[in-house]
């Protein structure tokens, strides 16, 4: 792993985005942060995923200070995803937008300022100079497990707004409800289903055990 020294990662903005939202809301350290959270050779290592929303938590957080709000512990966390959740409704994401614009946050300008996990890859190997081994088995797993559960909150997620919409144009007629998406998978060797999340923990199918 090559990365810069403390000092000079503090000295040397860049011109790329995480540079400038950087300089532009006072994130102190933010850069030794990335570095360190990336290159922890512990389980607590953080992906560019991670990061990324750490990254934009740190910018939602610094807006609201600028607007004076106050908050407890686990809100800023909270709102970011009430914003940006792919299990959100549209109608608690718009509700949540209309809040911060009445409490004087700029919401759009909070919401054009957040970067992808692409740019913090981006900003760590290109203006950090930073690099990272070959991720382990596990981190693979909890990568998919991780793309794989956005997948299936979406889906849920988009159901649900539907549904809602064709009950409220009196199409559908339907009470309370709720949307439970899940996805299984089928060993075509032994026939047995799992759900995906139990064939990642697992690390496979258990079929060829009873032959050994």
């Amino acid at each position: 792993m090559t990365e810069r020294t403390l000092d000079a990662a503090a000295s040397s903005a860049c011109g790329c985005k995480v540079g400038r939202i950087t300089e532009q809301y006072d994130l102190i350290g933010l850069d030794e942060e990335l570095v360190s959270y990336w290159t922890d050779r512990t389980d607590e290592r953080y992906s560019t995923r991670d990061l990324a929303e750490h990254v934009n938590q740190r910018v939602l957080k610094a807006a609201l200070d600028e607007a004076g709000l106050q908050y407890k512990d686990g809100e800023v966390e909270n709102t970011y995803r009430l914003l940006t959740g792919d299990d959100v409704s549209s109608g608690t994401r718009v509700q949540t937008r209309k809040e911060l614009e009445r409490d004087a946050v700029p919401v759009e300008d909070v919401e054009s300022d957040f970067i992808s996990h692409q740019t913090v890859y981006n900003h760590l190997t290109g203006c950090l100079e930073a690099s990272l081994e070959s991720p382990s088995d596990e981190e693979r797993l909890e990568r998919s497990r991780d793309k794989l559960g956005a997948l299936r909150n979406r889906t849920a997620a988009v159901t649900e707004d539907t549904v809602a919409q064709l009950e409220r144009s009196d199409v559908l007629d339907i009470g309370d409800f709720n949307v439970l998406v899940t996805v299984t998978v089928t060993c075509e060797d032994c026939k047995q289903q799992y759900t995906v999340r139990d064939l990642l923990d697992q690390g496979g199918c258990r079929c060829g055990e009873s032959d050994t």
